[in-house]
């Protein structure tokens, strides 16, 4: 997944203080990120303008979400809805990035594949 951004370089301090290890960072256009004890990546691209509308929303799963959410509001990162136990048996926190891509942090555990209202 690539997000747009308006300054790489505040993007990747963003994303590495929510945990990300910066893998690519060649010149202030592109980068990209490892999420941790993943082979998973996010790339960070410049852009002029961001997307209008609803714009982008990004999924992060998380072992320990209660200690990550605590952890990163002691470096003062602020969420928009605090952790909440949804419905579908998700637990999830609500924030923005700078450019106001939207991210949830949350853990599903066996419920991200096997909700109890999946089609067989």
């Amino acid at each position: 997944m690539t997000l747009p951004v308006l300054d790489i370089p505040k993007a990747i301090a963003f994303y590495e203080l929510l945990g990300l290890h910066l893998i690519v960072h060649t010149h202030d256009a592109y980068a990209r990120l490892e999420l941790p004890e993943s082979s998973a990546t996010l790339s960070l691209s410049l852009v002029e303008e961001l997307p209008k509308g609803t714009g982008i929303k990004v999924f992060f799963e998380c072992d320990d979400l209660d200690k990550k959410v605590a952890d990163l509001k002691t470096k003062g990162v602020l969420f928009e809805k605090d952790l909440i136990d949804q419905t579908w048996l998700w637990r999830e926190a609500h924030l923005y990035d700078l450019d106001r891509n939207h991210l949830v942090l949350y853990r599903a555990g066996k419920n991200r594949k096997n909700l109890p209202c999946r089609k067989k």
